[in-house]
């Protein structure tokens, strides 16, 4: 049973972003993008809440708040990695059976997504669990840098297993399409059996580490959520999260 004592948020951040260098400590209306981050997995109320750092810096502005961090190895390859080495860290007990994974870039998400993420689990057959929203425009369809979720989700279908992520629809692919977010719940197993998994030909091909649960057996399922959160990866969208969050 999915409860708040057996489920943790993990947060990985590091400095190193190509486009936005030091990204987690960018100023957001006078708090660090990453606070931001960790303020909305604590309001998402679905269990204890860890940032998994690369860097000191990180996990001293995380606690200088009040939070909960654990520097991590800065060369590990992905925020996957980085989740798993810190539940190692932290609860070698293994007292949380269930992983959410919130990107440290998604500082306007809002905590229905996040519990709705951690909420696909109760599927049995379930392995993962990620968010998806509709695209509403022929230009989002278009955009490669929308990834999409195929699932047969629907007005009226709010949850469904996912069939296939891609950067651009083809004519197999029926509409309406969907907005995959980076959010990601886990059976504790699973994340360690997919972090100890090399990585697949078509995760290397699209760039969707995803695919490398697909390609490798594991069930997703997608979750309909109504809005996408804004992800920040460059200067411009650090502008516009400063006006979001302004005016919230």
């Amino acid at each position: 049973m999915i409860e708040n004592q057996n489920t943790i948020v993990v947060i990985p951040a590091r400095m190193a972003s190509t486009r936005l260098p030091g990204k987690p400590l960018a100023d957001i209306n006078g708090l660090p993008m990453i606070v931001h981050c960790w303020k909305r997995a604590v309001e998402a109320n679905v269990g204890q809440v860890l940032v998994a750092a690369a860097e000191v810096e990180i996990a001293d502005v995380i606690k200088s708040h009040g939070g909960d961090a654990i520097v991590t190895n800065p060369a590990l390859p992905s925020g996957s990695d980085r989740i798993a080495e810190a539940l190692s860290l932290r609860d070698p007990q293994r007292r949380f059976g269930f992983v959410v994974n919130l990107q440290g870039d998604l500082p306007t998400i809002d905590s229905l997504s996040i519990q709705r993420c951690l909420a696909g689990l109760v599927n049995e057959a379930a392995d993962l669990s990620t968010i998806a929203a509709r695209i509403e425009t022929a230009e989002d369809i278009a955009n490669p840098n929308i990834v999409k979720a195929i699932a047969p989700l629907s007005d009226e279908r709010e949850v469904a297993f996912a069939r296939d992520f891609v950067r651009n629809v083809g004519p197999e692919h029926e509409a309406p399409y969907w907005h995959h977010i980076g959010v990601y719940a886990y059976r504790r197993p699973v994340l360690e059996k997919f972090v100890s998994l090399p990585v697949s030909a078509r995760e290397a091909e699209r760039k969707l580490e995803q695919m490398r649960a697909l390609d490798n057996g594991m069930r997703i399922v997608a979750v309909r959520v109504d809005k996408v959160p804004l992800g920040v990866d460059t200067p411009h969208e650090l502008e516009t999260a400063r006006r979001m969050l302004r005016k919230s």
